[in-house]
């Protein structure tokens, strides 16, 4: 049985889908009780738990072998840091004795230490704390997911301008979520003792611009790109509804991700471009 957190996710729901499809059991973990029919008819068990209450968590971890490990994104108007934390380590806690025999974790290109700088500590420290453990550990750092853009949608359609943080011709490695499922699902199916770190990345750099470029010829009308100076960004943040803590974060993020643009050597890379991404996203 393979236990999914996320599984009603980008990620979580293509990575579910590939092991459905190839025979295998799994349980998708989720607090929406109203996803259970839907995932329920594709073959999917489904248990609606609290993450942070570590009894019933590590239950639900019991009727597995396989843990897909996604902690789950805080919402942008609180301390996203501090409830990101606490999700872990209620994960981790709950992983901790049980019997599960290996683990998928999904984090991210340019996680490092460091406090106050969003996924890329939170994640870091997600990797060390597995990496401590007894429990055999495949490490996925995905890189930057087109699935952000799908934000953007509602403003582009009505007033064709993309706002972004990053310069419009700035390149960056991105990739579709269900590509990560895919490999995901790999990696969930490979031999206990098999672990590594594998980063993840679709077939080639992308910018804003190109995001820009995607939805102008699909949605045939001009889209502008409009980039954020760096000294209205917090501001910005805050006014799209980011609480003080999650803005900074974000900042710190962008700043991190502009500075050092983390590269593979040999990334696994998926099959989806951008352009189909914004197709399926448009559908």
């Amino acid at each position: 049985m393979h236990i999914i957190l996320g599984g009603t996710g980008h990620i979580g729901s293509a990575l579910a889908e590939a092991l459905i499809a190839k025979g295998e059991k799994v349980t998708i973990v989720s607090h929406d009780q109203n996803k259970r029919e839907e995932w329920e008819q594709k073959g999917a068990e489904f248990a609606v738990v609290d993450i942070f209450d570590e009894q019933p968590l590590r239950q639900v971890f019991n009727r597995g072998e396989r843990l897909f490990l996604l902690n789950p994104p805080a919402a942008p108007s609180t301390d996203t840091v501090a409830r990101e934390k606490k999700s872990l380590a209620a994960i981790l806690k709950a992983l901790n004795g049980s019997k599960i025999k290996k683990v998928v974790a999904e984090s991210t290109y340019g996680a490092q230490p460091g406090e106050d700088i969003g996924d890329l500590g939170v994640l870091y420290s997600m990797e060390q704390a597995l990496g401590e453990m007894e429990v055999p550990v495949s490490i996925i750092r995905g890189a930057y997911y087109m699935s952000n853009w799908a934000a953007s949608l509602d403003m582009v359609e009505k007033t064709g301008q993309l706002y972004t943080l990053y310069p419009a011709g700035f390149k960056l490695p991105m990739v579709a979520p269900k590509d990560i499922g895919q490999v995901a699902a790999r990696l969930m199916l490979e031999p206990v003792d098999q672990t590594g770190l594998h980063y993840v990345e679709g077939p080639e750099e992308y910018s804003p611009g190109d995001v820009a470029d995607a939805f102008a010829e699909l949605l045939n009308k001009p889209v502008e790109v409009i980039q954020t100076p760096k000294s209205q960004w917090f501001a910005s943040l805050q006014e799209a509804g980011f609480s003080e803590k999650a803005a900074q974060s974000m900042v710190a993020m962008t700043q991190i991700t502009l500075e050092q643009h983390e590269k593979a050597e040999d990334p696994v890379r998926g099959q989806t471009t951008l352009k189909e991404f914004i197709a399926e996203l448009l559908r």
